[in-house]
């Protein structure tokens, strides 16, 4: 099987300019491609996960990756998928986010030290902010913006589902200069593909005739499949926000958590997507049923969690989950401290706990969990709202409090 073949197999092809040329390039090794990413925080996240997984695979089959960060596209912010303008950054928060992107990217992909023996397909990462943050606006308006059509920009869906709200005249940059990214790499380094999320199509299709249009010669480009749930929505969402690839965010056990209890109808396309397991092993997971499909969440958890984090932690994680649904409360799980302060008149309610530990948000929530039998400690129902506990019972190991299936914390002193 091609490496195109393989990815068409697994589901991750959505759009492409030109089918034929792009299997061609990618088959044998010839693509120098670019996948952009906007530095909007201070970690890669899961919406970033499936764009890693295509560049590694790539890497693999000897094509060369280019890691764009958007130092410079991030001072704009991309309309694509918002229904509101992007918070402004700062240079300085930028160019911190710009560094916390390479340090995680190396994880997936190889990066070479730019010298001229090295080898074909090992990565280079660049800044666009080196070309755009100089930019005189009157020559670039007039070298570039003369080859962009605005009724034809007005009709690309990134625009369109903002015109209702309104669309500031910053954002509307946003296709032009995503264009003159492109430019500049093919120029620079040869790049004759651009790779990413099905959301960006309009931007890449205004890239790929830039560059016709100024050196008259083909550059091509082809989207990824959205990561979404059987219900349509974006993966990589929780009631606490994004799922981050940092650990200092989201820790290895709570990011294997995550994988663990993804919905049955999304375990095989997940595992077709995002692992690098071979097809044939997942095609055989396809026919699990039941206790079986939990085997398949684990095997996908692990190869995630392995991916991100290492072995080491992956273990750990599938130790700690095993634990805690045997029953035990030893594990390695995410951990909440109380401290003296926390007690009134020596002792702490349930409501209380449940706040402290970050499984509500308010005491009135957490009562409603309580009253509606959804909260456990050390696999006990509580069902009294004003149940309380001494410090001498989070002591040694703790307690395991658990609010549904899904959310749990150790709860220590």
């Amino acid at each position: 099987m091609t490496v195109f073949e393989e990815l068409k197999e697994r589901g991750l092809l959505a759009q492409l300019t030109d089918e034929e040329e792009i299997k061609e390039l990618i088959d044998h090794g010839k693509a120098t491609f670019y996948i952009g990413f906007d530095p909007t925080a201070d970690s890669l996240h899961v919406g970033h996960f499936m764009a890693l997984c295509l560049m590694k695979r790539l890497q693999m089959a000897g094509n060369k990756p280019i890691a764009l960060i958007g130092g410079g596209t991030a001072m704009i912010g991309d309309p694509s998928g918002r229904s509101d303008l992007r918070t402004m950054m700062t240079k300085e928060t930028i160019d911190h986010n710009c560094e916390c992107f390479k340090k995680q990217m190396s994880r997936f992909i190889e990066f070479g030290d730019g010298g001229e023996k090295e080898e074909h397909s090992r990565a280079i990462m660049v800044n666009n902010a080196d070309w755009l943050r100089d930019l005189n606006y009157i020559e670039f308006i007039r070298d570039i913006g003369v080859h962009f059509s605005v009724n034809r920009m007005l009709t690309a869906e990134c625009y369109k589902q903002r015109m209702e709200k309104g669309l500031s005249f910053l954002e509307f940059n946003y296709m032009i200069m995503q264009s003159y990214d492109f430019l500049q790499l093919y120029e620079k380094y040869g790049c004759n593909m651009q790779f990413g999320g099905d959301d960006q199509w309009s931007n890449m299709l205004g890239g790929t005739e830039l560059i016709r249009r100024k050196l008259g010669k083909d550059a091509y480009a082809m989207t990824i499949t959205l990561l979404l749930n059987s219900e349509g929505k974006k993966m990589g969402k929780t009631q606490k926000g994004a799922v981050w690839l940092d650990p200092e965010k989201t820790s290895p056990y709570e990011f294997y958590q995550y994988w663990r209890n993804v919905a049955d109808a999304d375990v095989i396309k997940c595992l077709k997507m995002l692992t690098f397991l071979p097809l044939e092993q997942i095609k055989d997971m396809e026919s699990w049923e039941g206790s079986q499909l939990n085997q398949a969440k684990e095997i996908l958890a692990y190869e995630l969690t392995q991916l991100v984090h290492g072995t080491e932690e992956a273990d750990r994680a599938q130790e700690s989950a095993r634990a805690l649904f045997a029953g035990g409360n030893a594990a390695e799980m995410p951990t909440c401290k109380l401290t003296e302060e926390d007690f009134r008149d020596g002792a702490i309610d349930i409501l209380g706990v449940l706040v402290k530990a970050g499984l509500t948000a308010s005491r009135s929530e957490a009562r409603r969990a309580v009253e509606q039998g959804g909260v456990t400690v050390d696999n006990e129902k509580v069902s009294d709202v004003k149940t309380s506990y001494g410090p001498e019972r989070f002591s040694g190991e703790g307690i395991v409090v658990k609010r549904g299936k899904k959310s749990f914390k150790r709860v220590v002193m």
